[in-house]
């Protein structure tokens, strides 16, 4: 098959690894054509242009700042893509007739390319669903519900899905909430097609590299280490985590990792600036092979959610602890499944985001369960082996085709 992919995200570095990357080399693999089409933005100071990196042709479009910028830009860069997708398709993939046509959200203003990929080729659609907007907004107060712009981009979000073919849900309640919620949408078009990776081989570092990159990092031997990798902005509840940090400032047993930028780093920042030397290091950036090895030296693998929360998220974070073999601990809102897939897997811990009193007892059984903390992390990696690697989730797409 002839399959284009249009994401927002999409790496410079054919050797990079992520959900999206994985899967379109999963599916390259398996003997399709694959065209990426994703943003080049105006930060980076270059023109549209077209290549193949590791056997995927892609094809990179100039747009306006959307990742990591003010909410003004990345509304106005969201609501331009579309015509410049289209017009980018044109000019550069004219002489391709593609069978399936396959999207991310975010974000929702994809409904146009999508019709004209459809109408022009044929082809079919599949949406993978990482994001439901605009109600995520909506329930961390960046949008009102009554107003001009929501209902602007809900009746986007309602074209996206009716000009989907399939829809692939990250969980079980991820798809349970989007049937609720568009009851227009037919269940059989439905279905779970989970975030996933192409596992590495499964390594553990011996004690003294252990040892050596803790001492690198300035982080105590015999401390608890809790790790917090990814996004650091308002859906991730930062508010929460300086609560934590506060909390715990004075418990030697354990020592928080955060690495990470995003909107809010320059908060967590202030608050790390007003109080050094405790037991935490706040990171903005590391190189990816340095974060991936640390993360090994780590006990547990945090992931954070706003307790605002309706819509059921699932971080893909998840994985990439699930993957290095360390047990997860979830601080998140009631209405994702993600601490009932953790706990139900014995991978790890969940409890309710905003509750320092239940994170607190949960370090404490961490730091009384120390021992068991290794056998956690290898049921997580099983876990992961055998429901979230790209094999599962193309085997879940090419199945309808």
């Amino acid at each position: 098959m002839n399959i284009l992919f249009l994401t927002l995200v999409y790496p410079m570095d054919c050797n990079s690894r992520g959900i999206y990357i994985d899967l379109m080399k999963e599916l390259k693999n398996r003997g399709n054509n694959v065209t990426v089409v994703t943003p080049i933005e105006r930060r980076q100071k270059k023109e549209t242009y077209i290549g193949y990196e590791d056997g995927i042709r892609v094809l990179r479009v100039k747009t306006g700042n959307i990742q990591k910028t003010n909410i003004i830009e990345k509304g106005l860069s969201t609501l331009l893509i579309e015509n410049q997708f289209v017009n980018s398709i044109k000019k550069y993939l004219n002489d391709t007739k593609f069978d399936l046509v396959m999207y991310s959200t975010p974000p929702i203003t994809f409904e146009k390319v999508i019709n004209y990929i459809k109408s022009r080729d044929g082809a079919k659609s599949y949406l993978l669903l990482k994001d439901i907007f605009p109600q995520n907004a909506v329930d961390i107060e960046m949008m009102k519900e009554s107003s001009i712009i929501y209902k602007y981009f809900r009746k986007k979000e309602n074209k996206l899905y009716a000009a989907s073919d399939y829809i692939g849900c990250m969980s079980d309640k991820n798809k349970e909430y989007l049937l609720e919620h568009n009851k227009e949408l037919r269940e059989e078009k439905v279905e779970v097609c989970p975030n996933s990776i192409d596992p590495l081989p499964f390594s553990k570092l011996n004690l003294e590299e252990k040892i050596a990159l803790r001492d690198k990092y300035k982080i105590p031997k015999d401390a608890l280490v809790i790790v917090y990798g990814g996004n650091l902005g308002r859906p991730q509840g930062i508010n929460f985590l300086i609560e934590i940090l506060k909390a715990n400032k004075d418990n030697k047993e354990v020592f928080f990792l955060i690495v990470g930028n995003g909107t809010e780093y320059n908060k967590l920042k202030a608050w790390f600036d007003d109080n050094q030397g405790i037991n935490a290091a706040l990171y903005s950036l590391l190189p990816k092979a340095d974060y991936d090895n640390l993360v090994k030296a780590c006990d547990i693998g945090l992931i954070l959610l706003d307790n605002r929360f309706t819509i059921p998220n699932f971080p893909s974070r998840l994985l990439s602890y699930m993957e290095v073999g360390i047990p997860v601990l979830a601080a998140t809102d009631k209405n994702t499944d993600v601490g009932i897939v953790i706990e139900n897997g014995k991978f790890g811990y969940w409890c309710e985001s905003g509750n320092i009193e239940a994170f607190n007892t949960c370090i404490k059984k961490m730091i009384t369960e120390k021992e068991s903390l290794v056998d956690m992390g290898i049921k997580g990696r099983e876990y992961l082996e055998n429901n979230y690697t790209v094999k599962h989730s193309s085997d879940i797409i090419l199945n309808r085709f």
